[in-house]
């Protein structure tokens, strides 16, 4: 299991780069206080965004067996604790459950399965809908566009009725779409992300601007004064705007076609690790920030220099 952490001291709070960092890393069973069925330790550098990545599994043992954890036999947690100065004094310690991924492991379990399964499933949805009533023959007339009587036999209307001009990854408008929606005209509608990125501060000197929506990133744009986050974005041209932190979310949860097409153009991916700076403001120090390497929003400085990736609406 792949194990990422960004290392600040406790005094100012700032990165610890380029230094030895001591890890020790127990799977606790039952509870976030339960019995330790496995611990090892690591001593990784960091780099020089204070960034440790490790491979919990391949550590230095210090009891216990990692592929012998019955991960079926109840609920795990991961505690992890950390010694700044690259020893085994650890000062640091945090607990978290392990949710989904490590059950990845348990699935091996597939491998010894044997014999022949036989089982006939059945659809009542698909049964009752007319899709269900489609023959042989009928396929076979779907090539033969000059048969409008087997068409029109069919219930097939010439033309088309769709509205909708956008596709999820589609390269348009100097951006790649990235969510789409319908408003209750049935007009399509959605979000499109620049193909490049930057990186810069949401306010040099911390004011509150009340650019405080969840849901609009245009509106908080206009609202940030003292901010070279939001003079990047306007700078690429009209409608482009720093995205809301719920704007920003949809952009992480739909990465995997947003990345397919801005690989496939020769463009900037959006990053696994990296952390993007939403519009959307938390108070008179801080605003809203989403982690790409876990998914998930914080509160951070205002000053603090993180990356930038413009969206526009349609």
């Amino acid at each position: 299991m792949s194990y990422q952490a960004v290392i600040r001291d406790a005094v100012n709070n700032q990165l610890v780069s380029s230094t030895v960092i001591g890890m020790q890393i127990s799977i606790l069973q039952g509870s976030a206080t339960g019995t330790p069925v496995y611990k090892e330790r690591h001593f990784p550098t960091s780099n020089t965004n204070g960034l440790v990545s490790l491979e919990i599994g391949t550590g230095i043992v210090v009891s216990g067996d990692f592929t012998t954890i019955d991960w079926a036999n109840g609920t795990y947690f991961i505690k992890i604790q950390t010694d700044l100065d690259g020893g085994t004094n650890y000062t640091i310690t945090g607990t978290t459950p392990l949710l989904s991924v490590p059950y990845a492991l348990h699935a091996k379990t597939a491998e010894s399965i044997t014999g022949t399964i036989n089982y006939t499933e059945t659809d009542p949805i698909f049964g009752a809908s007319i899709a269900s009533g489609i023959t042989a023959a009928d396929t076979a007339n779907w090539n033969k566009h000059t048969d409008s009587t087997a068409i029109a036999n069919m219930g097939f209307l010439s033309g088309s009725t769709s509205t909708d001009n956008f596709y999820l990854g589609q390269d348009t408008l100097d951006g790649i779409v990235y969510y789409i929606y319908k408003d209750a005209t049935g007009t399509q509608h959605g979000l499109i992300v620049n193909k490049t990125e930057s990186t810069a501060v949401w306010q040099a000197t911390a004011t509150l601007t009340n650019a405080n929506r969840t849901e609009d990133g245009a509106f908080n744009t206009a609202l940030m004064t003292n901010s070279a986050a939001a003079n990047y974005v306007t700078s690429l041209g009209t409608g482009w705007y720093l995205p809301s932190i719920d704007e920003l979310n949809l952009l992480y949860y739909n990465r995997f076609t947003t990345n397919k097409a801005l690989r496939a153009g020769g463009f900037t991916l959006l990053s696994s690790t990296n952390y993007y700076w939403s519009s959307t403001e938390y108070n008179t120090s801080n605003a809203f920030f989403l982690r790409f390497n876990y998914g998930y929003a914080s509160g951070t400085n205002k000053s603090g220099t993180w990356y930038i990736r413009a969206v526009r609406a349609f």
